[in-house]
């Protein structure tokens, strides 16, 4: 045997399955139950404001008071989460929710619930979510070696709780009663809570410096715009959102119940769902060497939802697209969620995290906001084919920027990436 021989390093071998540790199990569970809260909310929100006779502005002023905080915090959320640990924001977020979803079953069980009572409650939530969201990014590496495996059967987890939920909600509302939807509600996050509980010992101490909250907030956007791959996307990104995200929905559910009525827009939804999960679980095997290459691909199929009710094609060939489109978006999902998480120092990830959660979706509102009006204006087939071509467009642009290009897989050493944490200007 030569000396290169003795010296050489063992081949690694693969990461153990998330499944094998304890920590992700118990992070998977809270995960799913506080999703599957998320995916109840909306129709029992609907349900009770629509039934207290505030009509469709109430609901939408309560999705309104829900959304803002949201907007509005998360970028705090990110710095908190990484001063006091993400599982410490986590759980009180939690916990929050809880209570607020049972004080509004408290009011509505025994009162003429004021509009206002909702709306103050849901901006409690709000603002409990946004300290929530930007901590999900920080625990994953924590809780799996395999980090994107991980973020796929995560991914999968969204799609059944978001096909789930809405489905759970309406059955209670319609076999026991609205405030015991939000009961159901406030026990999930209470789940939630009690799963991410045992996580407290996890190796990321608390940010511990006397640095003041705007420093922090600098530290992060600097790490931000320090990596031309991350706001080169979510630069791209903002201008999905506000000409695909934001039209999509509310106008393409008015044109698929239109052509397919109620009922087949709920299965085209589902078959949309269907196809998240495909692309979890593709998001499970294909481990591709430029993650946000083939992921940004994957998104090409995305621009199938809206242009299919904006064609007026057949209910199969709807559906279909749907399973797709709903594929590509779930794969892009989990490339992107993996490359932020193996690329950024756990130290920052939280805040840097909840700088990407404010470019995704701060526009989306007033894209959707604006897609009345322009439906009125040209058509809402119209909008929803300059949306379809306006995401081959984006996706085109994205994979124009060279740094995204060539972003490759995790870096092997983490820790170096760990030690690499831009100094505040």
């Amino acid at each position: 045997m030569t000396m290169d021989e003795r010296v050489a390093p063992p081949e690694q071998s693969a990461p153990p399955s998330p499944w094998r540790s304890r920590r992700f199990r118990l992070f998977f569970t809270a995960r799913s139950a506080s999703l599957l809260a998320d995916g109840m909310l909306m129709v029992s929100l609907t349900t009770a404001v629509l039934g207290a006779g505030y009509g469709a502005a109430g609901v939408g002023y309560s999705l309104a008071a829900w959304m803002a905080p949201i907007v509005l915090l998360v970028l705090f959320g990110g710095v908190l989460a990484d001063r006091f640990t993400p599982q410490v924001m986590m759980v009180g977020a939690d916990v929050v929710r809880m209570v607020a979803m049972l004080a509004l079953a408290v009011l509505l069980f025994a009162t003429d619930v004021r509009l206002w009572h909702v709306m103050a409650l849901l901006a409690l939530s709000g603002a409990a979510t946004a300290m929530f969201q930007p901590g999900l990014a920080s625990l994953v590496p924590q809780v799996a070696e395999d980090i994107q495996r991980a973020n796929a059967l995560l991914r999968i987890s969204e799609s059944i709780c978001t096909l789930l939920g809405p489905g759970l909600a309406g059955l209670l509302v319609a076999q026991w009663d609205v405030a015991g939807s939000f009961v159901v509600i406030a026990g999930a996050y209470a789940l939630s809570a009690l799963g991410l509980l045992p996580l407290r010992k996890l190796g990321s101490a608390p940010d511990e410096s006397n640095d003041p909250l705007w420093q922090r907030l600098s530290t992060g956007w600097q790490e931000f715009r320090s990596r031309a791959w991350l706001w080169g996307v979510i630069a791209v990104w903002a201008v999905y959102g506000l000409l695909v995200f934001g039209p999509s929905l509310p106008l393409g559910a008015a044109l698929l119940t239109e052509q397919h009525g109620a009922s087949g827009y709920g299965w085209i939804v589902s078959a949309d769902g269907a196809g998240t999960i495909v692309g979890g679980l593709l998001g499970m095997r294909v481990r591709p060497r430029r993650p946000l290459v083939a992921g940004a691909c994957a998104m090409f199929f995305f621009s199938l939802n809206p242009l299919a009710p904006a064609l007026g094609w057949s209910f199969t060939l709807t559906a279909v697209t749907g399973v797709v489109a709903g594929c590509g978006f779930a794969f892009w999902g989990v490339m992107w969620a993996t490359s932020i998480q193996t690329h950024i120092p756990l130290a920052v990830l939280s805040r840097v995290s909840a700088y990407d959660v404010a470019g995704s979706i701060m526009v989306i509102p007033l894209g959707r906001a604006l897609a009345g009006p322009a439906a009125n204006a040209v058509g809402a087939d119209r909008v929803l084919l300059f949306s379809s071509v306006m995401g081959l467009v984006c996706i085109a642009a994205m994979l124009c920027l060279p740094a995204i290009r060539a972003l490759g897989r995790a870096p092997k050493d983490r820790a170096a990436t760990d030690e690499g944490v831009a100094s505040p200007a």
